[in-house]
């Protein structure tokens, strides 16, 4: 009785192990528009098709409005947070240094309550002034379309604007909507202007292709945006986003007005008591 028992164990064990042998680490299948690594100025595998800078524009961080119905659609399909994608996007393409302003600044504020204590060694240098400001801020908004959803077969693929190379994104299939656009607004911290806003849009039009994705190895920590494909679409749409805003900085001109920038003399005035 205790051969039969074990037997079948041994074969599941064995089974598991040929799984995990065979893994497919890397798969195009996990690809999205936004794919492979940063670090600093220098990137690896990024997609061939994302606007770069020659030197960095200023620091960012990326804020996300947490109350808005688009971001309740995201946690309803459990994707979760688009700042991931955004500030590896943002720091492959050179154009700003990206600064924490989201949950792991709880465990860096942690770490300088610490050193107050003084248990952290002599010279860990967590004291105060270290922090970098952020010069500017990104917001960014999402809206989806189910247009035609029902019944999308394969062997097509949605080609994205705004680069310098053509992007394609082929996504896997199970999407119960087809389309997204999202729209990128980039802030001033220091005066509350806006700088510059972008658009861009991706359509499912693929849902078996897989192989179209750019680069060898997956951005980390992008969760259900490398392997659902809603979650690459709406990857796609900020990379085509993200591609108009370099285009639209790189061109910047300042706005200027007449009797000066918010001392209340504007060129359209409105009747005084």
């Amino acid at each position: 009785m205790k051969k039969l028992f074990v037997l079948p164990v041994i074969l599941a064990v064995l089974m598991l192990a040929a799984g995990c042998a065979s893994m497919n680490v890397g798969s195009s299948s996990a690809k999205t528009a936004a794919t492979g690594s940063a670090g600093g100025a220098t990137s690896k595998n990024a997609n061939d098709g994302l606007e770069r800078c020659d030197q960095a524009l200023g620091t960012m961080a990326v804020i996300e409005d947490t109350k808005t119905d688009w971001y309740r659609t995201l946690n309803d399909r459990k994707l979760g947070s688009t700042v991931p994608v955004l500030k590896l996007l943002a720091q492959q393409s050179n154009c700003f240094v990206v600064v924490e302003r989201g949950r792991a600044m709880d465990n860096m504020m942690r770490e300088r309550a610490l050193a107050d204590t003084g248990e952290m060694r002599q010279g860990s240098n967590l004291g105060k002034g270290q922090m970098v400001a952020a010069d500017f801020s990104l917001n960014p908004s999402l809206t989806f379309s189910n247009k035609d959803a029902g019944g999308i077969g394969a062997s097509a693929a949605s080609l994205l604007g705004g680069g310098r190379t053509r992007m394609l994104a082929g996504v896997a299939g199970g999407a119960s909507f087809k389309e997204a656009s999202a729209l990128l607004t980039m802030f001033d911290n220091r005066s509350g202007v806006q700088l510059a806003a972008a658009e861009g849009s991706a359509s499912n039009t693929d849902l078996g292709l897989m192989g179209s994705l750019f680069g060898t190895r997956a951005g980390g920590g992008l969760g259900g945006y490398s392997n659902t494909a809603e979650g690459k679409v709406i990857a796609a749409a900020l990379t085509d986003a993200f591609n108009n805003l370099v285009n639209a900085v790189r061109n910047y001109k300042m706005q200027s007005v007449k009797g000066g920038l918010g001392t209340g003399r504007g060129g359209l005035q409105v009747q005084q008591d």
